[in-house]
Order: C-alpha cells, then sequence, then structure tokens
C-alpha cells in the first residue's frame, strides 16, 4: 500500500537530530524523499551541545535504510544565500519540494531585562528569521510545482502563551504564528497550505540539558532530568511529563499529506493539555 506522501519531497531544516530528523525518517517511512538541512555546528549563545556533522550523516543513514533519496547539507537558517543554494541542490537531485517542514531552532533562557544582545539576536535570526529564510527560499519552488503543496513551520507551547525567562524564545514563536497566518493567506491562491506546530517539552537535546532543567526547578541547586519530570508533567493535562519526537512528527504527517487537504492557517499544539490549564 503506498505511504501517505508517497512520490512527494520534503525540505526540513534543523534535521541533524531531535524533531528535524524524526520528521525526515517519518516521512521517509510513508514516501517522501529527503532535502535536510542543519547548521551542524555550535551557536555561541546556546549552553548545551549542538548537533554535528556526524549526527546529519546518521540521519542521511537512518532514511536511506528506509530506501529513499536524501541529499543533506550543512548550511546555517541564517544565511538565506546559504539556504537558498542547499534547497536549490537538493532539488535538482530529487525534484521541487511539496512539503516544508521549517523546524530549525535553538533555546536559551533568562530574564529579558539581562539577555545579552547576542543572546536575544541568535534567538530572533535563528527560531523567527530562520523560518521566514526557509519559507521565503522553498516558495518559488513550490508554485512552480503547480500542484499545492504543504508548508508546517515549527513554533511551540510558547507560541501560544509565555513563561517567565522565555522573553526572547516566546516572541520568536508568537513571531512564527504571525507569519504562518500571513503566508496562509498569500498561499492560498497557490493551494499551498501553510500551519503551524505548537510542541510541548520534548525529549530531545534541546530540552534535556542542564539549563532547562534549571528552568523548570530554579529552587534546586544541580536539577537532574527527574527533576524536570516532575515539574513538566504538572504543567500538562495528561498524567506525562514530555512526549517524544515522533509524537510531533505524526502531527507534521497529517498537516504534510493530503488527510489535512483543506487545514491551513492552523495552529496544532501537541501539549499534553498544556493549554488547557
Amino acid at each position: 500500500m503506498a505511504g501517505r506522501v508517497e512520490g512527494k519531497v520534503a525540505f526540513i531544516t534543523g534535521a541533524a537530530r531531535g524533531q528535524g530528523r524524526s520528521h525526515a525518517i517519518r516521512l521517509a517511512q510513508e514516501g517522501a524523499d529527503i532535502i535536510a538541512v542543519d547548521i551542524a555546528r555550535q551557536v555561541v549563545s546556546v549552553a548545551y551541545p549542538m548537533s554535528t556533522p556526524d549526527d546529519l550523516a546518521e540521519t542521511v543513514k537512518q532514511v536511506e535504510a528506509l530506501d529513499r533519496r536524501i541529499v543533506a547539507t550543512q548550511a546555517d537558517v541564517r544565511d538565506y544565500d546559504a539556504l537558498k543554494q542547499a534547497l536549490d541542490d537538493g532539488v535538482a537531485q530529487l525534484g521541487r519540494p511539496d512539503i516544508v517542514s521549517a523546524n530549525a531552532g535553538i533555546a536559551t533562557y533568562g530574564p529579558v531585562d539581562e539577555l545579552p544582545e547576542q543572546t536575544w539576536q541568535d534567538m530572533i535570526d535563528i527560531n523567527l528569521t530562520g523560518v521566514w529564510h526557509t519559507a521565503k527560499a522553498a516558495i518559488p519552488h513550490l508554485r512552480a510545482g503547480g500542484h499545492g503543496g504543504s508548508m508546517i513551520l515549527t513554533s511551540s507551547e510558547m507560541g501560544l502563551r509565555a513563561m517567565p525567562n522565555t522573553g526572547h524564545y516566546t516572541a520568536a514563536k508568537h513571531g512564527v504564528v504571525g507569519l504562518m497566518r500571513t503566508l496562509a493567506l498569500e498561499l492560498a491562491p497557490d493551494f499551498i497550505r501553510v500551519n503551524s506546530v505548537h510542541p510541548t517539552t520534548v525529549n530531545t537535546p534541546m530540552v534535556m540539558n542542564s539549563a532547562t532543567y534549571g528552568l523548570f526547578r530554579p529552587d534546586l541547586e544541580n536539577p537532574t532530568a527527574d527533576d524536570l519530570a516532575e515539574a513538566s508533567q504538572a504543567f500538562h493535562a495528561l498524567p506525562i511529563p514530555w512526549v517524544e519526537p515522533a509524537d510531533i512528527s505524526n502531527a507534521v504527517l497529517w498537516l504534510a499529506s493530503d488527510e489535512s487537504r483543506y487545514v491551513t492557517g492552523v495552529t496544532l499544539p501537541v501539549d499534553a493539555g498544556w493549554l488547557l490549564k
């Protein structure tokens, strides 16, 4: 039986590990070929270890193991020309994208009035401008394909609410929602759908690190993943501390597939009921 995105091409940013790798694998399982991009190096303002070229190579290995094609490039979403070139090279090898997952992002924390200028700028440049760059590079290819498409922008639970010490992250993720809604209107005549996904805490390296543990448990000197679990579960209506990357990938798959062919402009939480509390 054909997969739900059989014969389609997906362009995914932040694909070296975490949610991005999960999206690449899930879409490949359902028949898509993948154009993958990741910075695969450290950003100075980010406290946790970021992805590496080896991580990106592992994504390639796992997609190819599913007998799907993948073109992977190390590129920074802040650099529009490099991102566009990576996409153009992928299109030359695999064909025009039908699916765009603007997933690349970082997480840093601190009170708004104490944030270093570079920390604020990196956050906005990657988590908001990087999403715009991804859409900007992809739109001409989607339009030229002549058969519509689906663009999924990764926001966050913090794109729909706020919490202390996340002002720059919350501002960027709220900005993604505004960008998504505008793109949904601008691209609707071309039958290109644009939606956003809003994960709660996800079991990825971006979350499972000492900086996040400290955000959720500032009362402890050296909090651990177990301490995060206790605090995080308190935010959720469902009795779980976090979701898995595959849970977000299943939402991305649905938005990418024809099952959601008339769904556009939607903010889709995958949040274990956080918004209910």
